[in-house]
């Protein structure tokens, strides 16, 4: 396979490979993916051949080098398009963040290339949505190499990625956790049963199991005992922001369907459309404003990261968790406005209704991310629970 070229405008989602992948691929597929809860291969296959993987990959391995807000664009229009494919890409993007810069040059280069899918295997079974206390555990087999064992509660892409960027108890060193890089065939490894569920049916989110799972020492990902640290600066700035950017996009899918309904459907005894009622008309008003707010705190979030703000960690844990309540009540909206016709799987509104509500629960859940902006506004450590 010859690597994919990557040219990346400032904009990738207005360029016109990213569009044909949206319209030619993902779009056509996104009911059936849906239905049937299948993994979107064809989708993820689309977006690596046209060098999407490596977005956001160093120019040195070969990536395009792109940044945190090109990633926000491509992740929002694939998740007004097929929440699925998003999420798959969504856990990519944040698994690349530490292969990056931990990784061996070889998998860097297969990502850029678009030969290789990660993802992130942080929460367990043990502690739950308490993905900085890892119970799964490291333990030296010889010199060399290295037994994983760990119940993870919830994977994305499971059996279908290529790696996970797994989280362990350290081997020896004082901390948190300790992150590895483990290849999806490994022995040891089991995926436990297909995802059949309410929201993101084709994103094969599954527990995984390793048991005696053997690694060489060199597939540590950052220093041992300095994983949580490598979550925070990487990985975990990633997901929140692009959750965010997750959940803006099927916000505005939402916000559009309904205004089509609204525009549409009518009242023929009034001689009117539900559009020009006053109650439909002010109901739609505060939806729009709160999809509005949310798109300019994301954007101020970006730009916060962007030049390095006092205040860019607590706009990204806000961030997530402002986006996750704002799709979920523009979801209820969306589904009030529209009436009986949300029902229908045709008209696309219960499927980004049951997408939106995936947001609040994925760790760290809305309550967690209350918590630690609590902690932060009152000068409390984060992860007090690590500690």
């Amino acid at each position: 396979m010859t690597s994919p070229t990557i040219e990346i405008p400032p904009s990738v989602a207005a360029g016109e490979p990213f569009e044909a992948v949206l319209s030619g691929t993902v779009r056509p597929l996104a009911d059936d993916v849906d239905r049937t809860g299948r993994f979107p291969r064809e989708g993820v296959r689309a977006l690596a051949d046209a060098g999407l993987l490596g977005l956001l990959s160093a120019r040195e391995s070969g990536g395009a080098g792109g940044d945190l807000r090109q990633a926000a664009e491509v992740i929002e229009h694939l998740a007004g398009t097929c929440g699925s494919t998003a999420m798959v890409l969504l856990m990519h993007y944040a698994a690349v963040t530490v292969i990056d810069r931990h990784g061996p040059q070889e998998v860097r280069r297969e990502i850029t290339q678009g030969r290789h899918l990660s993802t992130l295997a942080f929460s367990e079974k043990g502690s739950r949505s308490h993905f900085w206390a890892p119970v799964g555990t490291a333990v030296p087999e010889d010199a060399r190499t290295v037994r994983l064992d760990a119940e993870k509660s919830w994977v994305t892409s499971a059996g279908e990625a290529d790696s996970y960027v797994w989280s362990s108890r350290p081997l020896g060193a004082d901390g948190a956790m300790t992150l590895w890089l483990v290849p999806a065939g490994s022995a040891g490894l089991h995926v436990r049963g297909d995802y059949d569920g309410f929201g993101l049916r084709g994103n094969a989110s599954s527990p995984v199991t390793g048991e005696g799972v053997s690694v060489p020492r060199t597939a540590m990902l950052g220093a041992d005992g300095a994983g949580l640290d490598v979550a925070l600066q990487l990985a975990l700035p990633c997901f929140l922001v692009l959750s965010a950017a997750f959940s803006l996009g099927v916000t505005e899918a939402l916000l559009e369907l309904t205004a089509r309904h609204l525009g549409a459907a009518h009242l023929e005894h009034l001689g009117r459309s539900l559009a020009e009622e006053p109650l439909p008309r002010q109901h739609y008003a505060r939806l729009r404003l709160r999809a509005d707010a949310l798109r300019a705190f994301l954007d101020d979030t970006l730009s916060a990261l962007a030049t390095g703000r006092a205040d860019a960690q607590l706009k990204v844990l806000q961030v997530k968790a402002l986006a996750a309540e704002t799709a979920a009540e523009v979801a209820d909206g969306a589904m009030r406005l529209c009436g009986g016709a949300a029902f229908r799987r045709e008209t696309g509104v219960e499927r980004r209704f049951r997408d939106a509500l995936a947001a609040r629960v994925m760790a760290p859940t809305t309550e967690t991310l209350h918590d630690f902006c609590g902690r932060a506004g009152l000068g409390l450590p984060l992860f007090e629970e690590a500690r």
